[in-house]
């Protein structure tokens, strides 16, 4: 027990994705050790589902979250796959540079690119101020994404200003062309971290980012927000804080709101 939690500690220094491949790297050499006596070599599938297998029950032990189980699982067994049917290398390398492009920081914030449904956008407009003569507002996208959420409050609120940051190149460029070919003159997108970002400036905060962060943006949020302000998160809670207010979004991911009055 306490060599499994010794482990844990160890691995938790590194990000998930160097942990997992850490794993992988350990399941492999232990499933090549015995190879020359058991005769996996002969079956590249075989030796590849147990590398798999060894992979994931390790990720198990190492306190990985549950999806990276089923990621071990598959990674050795879908690589043999994918070498057996000799797919031009230029195919690899293309797939490779998009997904780089788009999960570019996710590596390091452990933070992928998820996308808000429609209906997550026209429950935002609920929790907008209302309108009022000579008086507007400003909000904030904390990872942006497609910028799917700016341009649609840009468009129904126009007496509203509208910021987005994003980290990855794909998604900033499209949500930045989209802006500007869009002709929204109320929204902007910028590249860069939202760590790097002024919530002092804001009437309303919105983040749909990831379990990891939201501790840590609690505390910039508290630090920079001004009284009577909004901070709203989409799907996932910040540890030991309840919400004031939660809202429930019939989407298919069953979203759910969550409100603080600052």
């Amino acid at each position: 027990m306490n060599d499994n939690i010794n482990m844990r500690f160890m691995l938790k220094k590194f990000p998930p994705a160097i942990t997992a491949l850490m794993l992988q790297c350990a399941a492999a050499a232990l499933v090549l050790l015995p190879t020359e006596f058991t005769g996996l070599h002969d079956s590249p599938l075989l030796f590849a589902l147990l590398c798999g297998l060894l992979a994931a029950l390790f990720s198990f032990f190492a306190g990985l979250a549950r999806w990276w189980w089923l990621i071990q699982l598959m990674f050795a067994p879908a690589l043999m796959l994918m070498l057996a049917v000799e797919l031009p290398p230029g195919l690899f390398l293309g797939a490779f540079l998009a997904l780089l492009l788009v999960y570019w920081s996710a590596f390091r914030t452990q933070v992928p690119l998820y996308l808000s449904s429609n209906k997550v956008w026209h429950a935002l407009e609920c929790l907008l101020p209302a309108a009022k003569v000579d008086s507007g507002f400003t909000f904030m996208d904390l990872g942006s994404g497609l910028g799917g959420i700016l341009t649609h409050l840009a468009r129904v609120r126009p007496d509203g200003l509208y910021a987005g940051v994003e980290a990855a190149p794909l998604p900033f460029l499209w949500s930045w062309l989209r802006v500007k070919l869009g002709g929204y003159h109320n929204c902007c997108v910028r590249w860069g971290s939202l760590w790097d970002s002024d919530l002092s400036q804001y009437d309303i905060v919105f983040a749909y980012l990831s379990p990891v962060p939201m501790e840590k943006l609690w505390r910039k949020a508290r630090a920079e927000m001004r009284p009577g302000t909004l901070f709203i998160s989409s799907t996932f809670a910040i540890p030991d804080q309840t919400p004031h207010e939660t809202l429930q979004v019939d989407d298919l991911h069953r979203a759910t709101l969550r409100i603080w009055h600052m």
